[in-house]
């Protein structure tokens, strides 16, 4: 196997080209990874799209390769523009609500304030209301700022019907991304006050932190027990997690993390961990509960993950 993962380091058996290529393919595997999970919201999908980019990248001519890192990105968004379409049919057939899945990622993806809204799970929510061409092209532009050009190589498409599909992309993404900018200290009050408030049965602490119309979403995958449909309403909201939530016991361990470059919850029972919980903020308040407990999805969960742009 290829060099697209921690644990695939195996290196290839011949020299020159093969170590050229490799090292090339190491140089940039970060920036490569942060572009398919960009475009997948999965990280299981994202590393088979960086295998996949490893064999045709391993077979290429470097002769004949001018600009490896947009060679290598070129590949890589056409590999997830095609699992995009195979995970779209995917979703329609998984049980209850489907999020992102969640990364343990490093401190420095939250010093990029662009790399890390572009990763948080609102911003990932909102993407999947793209249509698959769209995500590519608005992910390489709007987060990697590569030219319209580049861009119209990597989705088979003319630079002005690039630039039009941009132009859409970005309006739509407007219209849906979170309200002002939140710093990670902001995040971390309203989720230290938010479990204060659950843990103690504080229906009032809730109302304080939870907008009007917030949204509570669970993904269990059909594996873990949660909410079969999203929730809605800070009153129906406030109860259900105070009913569940409020139960936690001693044998359970919350604890804050860097969850897709800012704060989150990790619950873990007996050391496993349990649920992942994000949230989104406007204008100070909660108003998206992200709850993720399938445990397929905790394969990144273990060690950080470095993204780059």
């Amino acid at each position: 196997m290829g060099p697209s993962g921690t644990d695939r380091q195996e290196q290839p058996v011949e020299s020159g080209h093969t170590d050229d290529a490799t090292e090339a393919f190491l140089a940039h595997r970060n920036l490569l990874f942060t572009v398919a999970y960009e475009m997948l919201g999965s990280a299981a999908d994202a590393e088979d799209v960086l295998q996949e980019t490893w064999l045709r990248w391993a077979g290429v001519d470097l002769g004949t390769v001018r600009d490896r890192r947009a060679y290598l990105v070129r590949v890589t968004t056409r590999q997830a523009l095609s699992r995009l379409r195979t995970l779209g049919r995917r979703k329609e057939s998984y049980v209850g609500s489907w999020l992102p899945e969640p990364l343990l990622t490093s401190p420095d993806v939250a010093d990029d304030i662009e790399l890390a809204d572009s990763v948080s799970m609102a911003m990932m929510l909102v993407l999947e209301t793209l249509a698959p061409t769209e995500r590519a092209v608005f992910v390489l532009r709007e987060v990697f700022d590569l030219g319209y050009d580049e861009i119209a190589a990597a989705v088979d498409k003319t630079p002005a019907a690039v630039r039009q599909i941009a132009h859409r992309a970005r309006a739509h993404v407007a219209a849906r991304r979170p309200r002002g900018a939140v710093t990670p200290a902001q995040t971390r009050d309203v989720l230290d006050a938010f479990w204060r408030a659950t843990a103690t049965g504080d229906l009032q602490g809730l109302f304080d932190v939870l907008a009007p119309d917030v949204v509570l979403v669970g993904d269990g995958g059909g594996v873990r027990k949660t909410i079969p449909r999203p929730v809605t309403g800070a009153d129906k909201v406030a109860r259900l997690l105070i009913g569940g939530l409020g139960k936690v016991t001693a044998q359970r361990d919350l604890r804050p993390a860097e969850i897709n470059g800012h704060p989150a919850l990790v619950l873990r029972f007996d050391g496993v961990i349990d649920t992942i919980i994000a949230v989104r903020l406007d204008d100070g308040l909660i108003t998206g509960l992200y709850a993720v407990r399938n445990p397929e999805k905790m394969s990144h969960m273990d060690r950080e993950t470095a993204l780059r742009r």
